[in-house]
């Protein structure tokens, strides 16, 4: 029986990519999980990057997600997916060609402008810096210093979380929720209103920790995805969770964006 190839869709830019792989992974979650393969192709710089991509692309029968702002780049590249009828998808062209009209005015058509080195740019790398150094509870300290923090059992989404608010220009420092470790008493010295609960649904974390043994080559029978186990586990972390005081949030069907975006608003309200 032939092998079924998931379709491969070449994310092209002028710059990082980023527009164009959020856009695309936003469709993909429409569809079944890892049906769709991404490939990002960054910082295009002349038509013989396009020509490289195009062959990539017939190789794969795969199409092209496009965010060039460069005419003569977005114009090339245009021409050579109709040439050999590749499905091609320009996200920004079409804006950037109505926000022209209703401005009355040429867009500058320079690549990376939304990766300009501004202040906004500076809190977000130092942020992100913080969510490395003060993940999985590596150092308690940054429970003092961090606008939230995150604490609940293991593969409770805590490190994409920290990541994606991290993003956001929040400091965030995750802490692991362990029946057999102390919590750090700084969980106690601080506001419960920066601290966020994670709990989850145990058959949902006994899947998740089950792949999780999978894909590191251990049986599934490790005491780690141990039904008994996980019960324990969660006991102990809404025992903790309430002697805080925290809001606690059930992550068992959320997507880590629809968490994240429950903890902003939160956060913002306070």
């Amino acid at each position: 029986m032939e092998a079924v190839h998931k379709p491969v869709v070449f994310v092209v830019s002028d710059s990082a990519g980023d527009t164009g792989e959020a856009v695309v992974r936003a469709a993909a979650v429409q569809f079944e999980p890892q049906q769709v393969e991404i490939r990002r192709v960054p910082f295009i710089g002349d038509i013989s990057d396009i020509d490289r991509v195009v062959r990539s692309v017939l190789e794969r029968s795969g199409v092209i997600v496009f965010t060039l702002v460069i005419p003569e780049l977005r114009d090339y590249l245009i021409e050579q997916a109709e040439r050999y009828r590749i499905e091609h998808i320009d996200l920004l062209g079409p804006v950037i060609k109505t926000l022209e009209t209703a401005l009355k005015q040429e867009s500058r058509h320079q690549p990376g402008m939304i990766h300009k080195l501004d202040e906004d740019y500076f809190k977000k790398v130092e942020a992100v810096e913080f969510a490395v150094k003060y993940d999985d509870g590596r150092d308690f300290t940054g429970i003092l210093q961090a606008d939230i923090v995150l604490v609940g059992v293991s593969r409770t989404s805590k490190t994409p979380l920290s990541m994606y608010l991290a993003h956001k220009k929040f400091k965030v420092a995750n802490v692991p929720l362990v029946p057999e470790i102390a919590p750090p008493e700084h969980l106690f010295n601080v506001s419960k209103h920066k601290i966020v609960g994670l709990r989850i649904d145990p058959v949902k974390l006994n899947m998740i920790r089950t792949e999780r043994l999978k894909t590191l080559g251990l049986p599934d029978s490790a005491t780690y995805a141990n039904a008994q186990r996980i019960h324990t586990e969660l006991q102990y972390a809404d025992s903790i969770m309430k002697r805080i005081g925290c809001t606690v949030i059930d992550v068992s069907n959320k997507a880590v964006e629809e968490t994240a975006s429950v903890i902003i608003d939160m956060y913002r309200s306070r």
